[in-house]
Parts: C-alpha cells; structure tokens; sequence
C-alpha cells in the first residue's frame, strides 16, 4: 500500500512540475512587461535546468520505489523505461543545443530557425504520457494483495 501511494504521488508531482514550469511558466514569462528576450532566455535556461534536475530525481526515486515489493508490473517497469529514455534525451540531447542557441542569441547573434523548442516540448508531451501510463499501471492492484 505504502510503495503504490509513493508511485502515484511522485508520479503526480513530476506531471504538476511539468504542467506547471513546462507549460504554464515557460510561455507567459516572455509575456511579462519589462522582460525583455535576454532576461526570459536567462531566466528560461534556470528554471528548465532546475526542472531537468528535479525530474531525474523524481525519477530515480520513482525507479527505486517501482523495484521494491509488490514490485510494478512488466508493463509498468516498461513505460518506466521509456520514461528514462525519454528524459535522457531531452537533458543530455536537446538540452545543450538549445543552451548553445541561448547562448548564440545571448552574444547577439541569430541563430536562425530551429525545430529544438518544438522537440523540447514534445519530449515534456512523451514524459506526460508516459507518466499517465505509469500511473495507470501503478495504481492497480497487486495479485494477491489484500
């Protein structure tokens, strides 16, 4: 009872974080007066860095909790998989192309067009998906348990 309570809210903290910084946070920062496109680009690479960190945390534990008994079922552990994935290559791929953009713009050059943003946020779309799938999985009920 205590591991599947542990799945679903680490889970569900992780989707509010994406909901709320990835989603809510992101867009209207570069709608705020007085904020201009440096500052909404510094500001930007803080708090989605800060995101990217608490979302491998989440997940670390979420993957630590999803081990112990009753351990998560295969279908489960498979999303879990494609969780970690996912994240991998949002921080370890989009991620530091789409600091090297920052940076491009932050030094006054334009870097032109680029698919990178769409890309970040497709990958925050996968890891929503898959996240409601983890938690579809996790919130069953165990063979066997009372």
């Amino acid at each position: 009872m205590v591991t599947r309570t542990l799945r679903l809210v680490l889970a569900g903290v992780w989707i509010g974080l994406i909901v709320g910084l990835g989603f809510i946070e992101t867009p209207l920062k570069f709608l705020a007066p007085g904020v201009d496109l440096p500052i909404a680009l510094g500001i930007g690479r803080l708090v989605l860095t800060a995101a990217d960190i608490a979302g491998a945390v989440l997940l670390i534990a979420i993957t630590v909790v999803s081990l112990l008994r009753p351990r998560l079922s295969r279908a489960g552990l498979i999303t879990l998989g494609a969780l970690w994935l996912v994240l991998i290559v949002q921080v370890a791929i989009i991620r530091p192309l789409l600091n090297a953009r920052t940076d491009l713009i932050l030094a006054g050059g334009d870097p032109g067009d680029s698919v990178l943003h769409v890309l970040y946020i497709a990958a925050d779309l996968l890891l929503l998906a898959g996240l409601v799938v983890y938690v579809a999985f996790a919130a069953r009920r165990p063979a066997g348990a009372d």
